[in-house]
């Protein structure tokens, strides 16, 4: 019954009882060869996203899902190479003459304690960078990127009479931090492996129906900062607060000063976001300590207002140390943490559209609006490759409707110890969509 409402014209055509294809409809003909292949990998697509699920790894470690990702691609006819960029993999299967079009996937997760309750649920342990034992958690859907990305890889490759072209399959590290698709790029993703023509990419949806995708064509994600501030004082006694400089009243001004850089400085039709996630400093109730730190994230979508921002929240910052008497903060923009703005290829992505109503249905396929997350997916179309990265529903009707409801639970965001999606529709969707993207690309 699943097959049935969510795409029937593409999957599982004789399992529903619809009609086979004519043999002169080639467009049908290969939409039931893509569900057959599909339908028949499956099982074998569930137990690997649950594997991935329970065994994630955090960003710069990810050494077994590498593996893992070689494999899948060596068995399906790729040509690999690892250690790209980190633990970056790229798999090239050369079918003649055509364009090349590359596919990626992200390995890595995050570093949250799962509580979904899942049988399948992540127990993994591992150290961050500050040294500090965290819970690991695929809570952003790589596992289902990664799902999709193989079944995309099996399905292409097992068609090779059907399409002309060069696949570059990438398996791509650190895309959480940042660094993941810059790392490649500056190893020689374009230079030592064929450069794409176009790349494509998909990402899981925590608000969309599974069965369903949502494409944009144009601006589609955010820049991303990240920056720090040492708020530095005069440490002393708390019974004593006129013998020292106290850095946690001047850092709480500093983060609400923060707050009307977007809503006084910046001009209202230009999103921007500037969000304080961290605040560190002192050690007991009753000593004032010599400095706080704030961690602030930054989201823009034009390099002139990144570039306002940015130097806002210096000047608030240095002005509301000058006006306590304090020593100058230290103001650290993380460059190599930046991420630029996501910009889909319109023509592209219209593409992408019209194949998905097409195989999906027109139902099934929506435009979406800007979202002011970040994607480092960007780094390849900022190098100059017509880029689209879709969005991939994957959260059931049933939990839908219940979050619809007056007083009703609410669905978890991205990056929550509570997300998990609806994994066999969503992979369903993903294969095929991303399939029939990349053969409306490279097909004969």
């Amino acid at each position: 019954m699943l097959k049935r409402w969510i795409f029937p014209a593409v999957l599982g055509l004789a399992s529903v009882g619809l009609a086979q294809p004519k043999a002169a409809d080639p467009v049908a003909a290969r939409a039931a060869r893509i569900a057959a292949r599909i339908d028949a990998d499956l099982p074998d697509l569930e137990a690997l996203y649950k594997q991935l699920h329970s065994k994630p790894e955090l960003s710069g470690h990810e050494v077994q899902t590498a593996g893992r990702m070689t494999r899948e691609l060596k068995d399906a006819g790729f040509t690999v190479t690892t250690g790209v960029g980190g633990h970056g993999v790229v798999g090239v299967l050369v079918n003649g003459k055509g364009p090349t079009v590359l596919v990626r996937t992200d390995l890595d997760a995050l570093p949250i304690t799962e509580n979904t309750g899942l049988p399948y649920a992540s127990k993994e342990r591992a150290r961050n960078r500050q040294g500090e034992e965290v819970g690991v958690m695929h809570a952003c859907g790589h596992d289902v990127h990664m799902t999709c990305w193989v079944g995309t890889a099996r399905t292409l490759a097992s068609m090779k009479d059907s399409w002309a072209g060069t696949l570059v399959f990438i398996g791509q590290p650190a895309e959480e931090t940042g660094e993941g698709a810059r790392g490649m790029l500056e190893d020689g993703l374009f230079s030592r492996f064929p450069k794409p023509d176009f790349a494509l990419a998909l990402h899981t949806d925590n608000q969309l129906t599974a069965g369903h995708i949502a494409v944009s064509d144009g601006l589609s994600m955010a820049n991303v900062d990240s920056v720090d501030i040492t708020v530095k004082g005069r440490g002393g006694h708390g019974a004593t607060p006129h013998l020292a400089i106290d850095p946690i009243v001047l850092a709480a001004r500093i983060v609400l000063d923060l707050q009307t850089i977007v809503s006084r400085e910046v001009k209202p039709t230009d999103p921007a976001v500037v969000t304080v996630g961290s605040f560190h400093g002192g050690t007991k109730h009753n000593i004032i300590p010599a400095e706080v730190k704030l961690l602030v994230t930054v989201r823009t979508t034009t390099d002139a207002t990144r570039k306002q921002v940015l130097e806002a929240i210096e000047r608030i910052a240095k002005a509301a140390a000058a006006g306590a008497r304090a020593p100058e903060p230290e103001v650290r923009v993380r460059a190599e943490e930046f991420t630029p703005a996501l910009v889909n290829d319109k023509a592209l992505s219209q593409k992408v559209m019209g194949i998905a109503r097409a195989a999906l249905g027109q139902n099934n396929v929506h435009p979406k609006a800007l979202i002011m997350g970040g994607e480092d997916f960007s780094r390849y179309a900022r190098a100059g490759v017509p880029a689209c990265m879709f969005w991939l529903g994957t959260i059931s009707p049933e939990r839908i409707a219940e979050s619809e409801k007056p007083g009703g639970k609410p669905l978890p965001p991205m990056h929550s110890e509570y997300y998990y999606p609806d994994y066999k529709p969503s992979i369903q969707t993903g294969v095929t969509t991303m399939t029939q993207a990349v053969l409306g690309i490279v097909g004969k």
